[in-house]
């Protein structure tokens, strides 16, 4: 039985897309072991199907922690038999291809975004410096990869010549509950990071007569609260906070909008196909998204979501109102969801991760 290590940075709690692939491998054959970091505020880990390790470190962010946590990475790796090493993103790039070299093992590069074309990199010249030399050296030498979108997948193509596959973030198909919510709200779900359009949907919410629930957590959470106290719309807005997977499928299937708009800040968000355009799909949520490339090519086939060109909060209160009192719009994009749902799901997707990993 072949052994895969996975490597990341986070606490594995909320790690929706690392559950499905790890689960994924483990119940074909693979013993999986996923290996993140244990934050003073982590819940206790859930029973998988697959090895979850938590490693402790002093310091919790900025280069002392990355410092640390890849030495910590590569010792503990160095002590296990590992058959093949994955990295997932720039974070643990380096102590994944040191143990790959050590251990004379494949080493596969998954990268859930364009690391070097975040806004919060590219807006820090010397840390987006850092990290273009590090993928620039690292990324050509991970032969094997794959990544969330054909766009990123040719931009690699571009810039280092490898030929990574596309796997998508997407969610597993399950049953939906036919009960209808008791108010109609907006809702916005994942990471609360910048470029993710905050400055521009909360003085949106001015404008539009309901609710906004927003379920997640980032590095923007203090600057979300000063926009919501700035615009004076705290009786609009509910911060939810990190939920539980479960959680957050009863919450999705109880909204009546999702929200998913970006910055075209940096080539990340333009090429990116985040997770929640496709969790929006699965609970039956028409959703207001951005006209890029990855979302144009499936509302082409599938309308499921309002594209909008420009972050406007006025342009984005007038999408979100039609949606709110377009009911014949409204439908449609419901019904065409749940139709979408039937193609797009980790049902048909793991087939590539499986291949993709019986190549190697």
């Amino acid at each position: 039985m072949k052994k895969i290590y996975f490597t990341v940075t986070n606490d594995l709690t909320y790690d929706q897309r690392m559950h499905r692939i790890c689960s994924s491998l483990a119940e074909n054959g693979y013993a999986v072991t996923l290996v993140g970091r244990r934050l003073p505020a982590s819940l206790p880990l859930t029973e998988k199907k697959f090895k979850q390790k938590r490693l402790t470190c002093w310091f919790n962010k900025g280069k002392l922690f990355y410092f640390e946590y890849n030495l910590r990475l590569v010792i503990y790796l160095f002590f296990q038999k590992i058959d093949i090493i994955c990295a997932i993103d720039l974070d643990t790039i380096i102590p994944c291809h040191t143990i790959s070299k050590v251990k004379g093992i494949p080493r596969v590069y998954d990268a859930h975004e364009l690391f070097t074309e975040l806004k919060e990199v590219i807006t820090r010249p010397a840390i987006q410096k850092i990290w273009l030399r590090v993928e620039k050296k690292l990324v050509p030498k991970f032969k094997y990869g794959y990544t969330v979108s054909a766009g990123i997948a040719q931009e690699f193509h571009h810039r280092y010549g490898v030929v990574y596959q596309t796997i998508r973030n997407m969610p597993v198909l399950k049953e939906l509950n036919a009960s209808a919510s008791i108010e109609k709200f907006i809702l916005y779900q994942g990471a609360v990071n910048e470029a993710r359009g905050f400055e521009y949907l909360i003085p949106a919410m001015k404008l539009v007569n309901c609710r906004l629930l927003i379920c997640g957590d980032g590095n923007f959470m203090e600057q979300l609260k000063n926009l919501i106290s700035q615009h004076g719309v705290e009786n609009k807005i509910e911060l939810m906070g990190m939920l539980s997977p479960d959680k957050l499928w009863q919450v999705s299937q109880q909204a009546y909008i999702g929200v998913a708009i970006a910055e075209k800040k940096g080539l990340n968000q333009y090429l990116a196909l985040p997770n929640k355009f496709f969790d929006y799909i699965h609970a039956g949520l028409p959703q207001l998204t951005m006209n890029y490339p990855e979302y144009q090519k499936i509302n082409e086939e599938y309308e499921v979501a309002v594209l909008i060109d420009d972050l406007s909060p006025a342009k984005i209160a007038a999408a979100l109102n039609n949606l709110l009192d377009n009911n014949v719009l409204h439908t449609r994009l419901k019904e065409n969801c749940l139709k979408a749902r039937e193609e797009f799901n980790w049902q048909l997707e793991e087939k590539k991760l499986l291949n993709f990993y019986e190549s190697i």
